[in-house]
């Protein structure tokens, strides 16, 4: 019996199931974030809330510091409900990294006003795999093409 017809099927066998694994994450997560943000363009911040876990942390540009827990997220986002608004958004090129529970997802986002004025961004979320799922554990945004923006040198 040759060596390469027996081992390749078991390996094929063993990786099946870690590579579906993988992709049924991936595409869970790029759901769960996609659904947040079609939320949080039409002023409603509680998609993201509701993905969120207890021990949440999150950046923000328009912030002087990090924020930590679900209730300082929560503060912070009923401030904004209501106040953003996009009339169209795209989630550009997602990519997610599985690390055993945990997953980094990386990604281009932008969206339009009204007057068809873009905003750009680069986002990292870490996802934390637990009893209720998939949950951020730490959020990151930061504003791309800064210097453009804002007229600067």
């Amino acid at each position: 019996m040759h060596f390469a017809s027996v081992i390749l099927p078991l390996l094929a066998a063993v990786c099946a199931p870690a590579a579906a694994a993988a992709e049924s994450a991936e595409t869970a997560i790029v759901s769960m974030e996609k659904a947040a943000l079609e939320r949080w363009t039409h002023g409603d911040p509680s998609g993201f809330l509701e993905i969120s876990a207890p021990d949440v942390v999150y950046f923000d540009p328009y912030l002087d510091h990090r924020l930590d827990g679900h209730a300082a997220l929560t503060k912070l986002y009923e401030s904004l409900r209501g106040e953003v608004h996009a009339e169209r958004f795209e989630l550009i090129d997602p990519k997610v990294q599985l690390i055993g529970n945990a997953a980094v997802l990386t990604f281009n986002f932008v969206s339009w006003d009204e007057k068809n004025a873009a905003d750009r961004w680069n986002c990292t979320e870490v996802y934390r795999k637990d009893t209720d799922g998939w949950r951020i554990v730490q959020t990151h945004w930061s504003l791309t093409n800064i210097k453009r923006r804002f007229n600067l040198p």
